[in-house]
């Protein structure tokens, strides 16, 4: 899998933006790896993906897959937000989730990627 990680840096906010050709996280060891890198490698904790780079099972709530990569992310204090059309699951529960991951200061999910960008340049360090 190409996988390419550039850093978006706004004052001493650094946000690493890892972009892919197909899926990077299947599961969730797929994420703490790559939680890992950026925060190792980039020395960061704020990180950029896109919707396509995580599999479909991510947004079937009941895999609980999201609910545990999530919560990895928040133990560790990394912040994370995805960029895509979340609209085409139709899943009420999803947009739930969405909404209220929106609410809080560590995950975010973004129509675009300068909203994403501003989110978690905003966050508080």
């Amino acid at each position: 899998m190409e996988l390419e990680i550039t850093i978006d840096q706004q004052g001493s906010s650094k946000v690493a933006v890892v972009d892919s050709a197909g899926i990077v996280l299947h599961d969730v060891q797929d994420a703490l790896d790559l939680m890992a890198t950026v925060r190792h490698v980039y020395d960061c904790d704020k990180m950029l993906v896109r919707q396509t780079s995580l599999t479909e099972d991510f947004f079937e709530l009941r895999t609980r897959l999201a609910g545990e990569i999530l919560q990895k992310y928040t133990n560790y204090h990394f912040k994370l937000a995805i960029v895509g059309d979340f609209s085409r699951y139709n899943s009420k529960s999803l947009d739930d989730f969405i909404y209220e991951c929106n609410q809080g200061k560590l995950v975010f999910f973004a129509a675009s990627r300068e909203e994403a960008l501003s989110a978690l340049h905003q966050a508080p360090e």
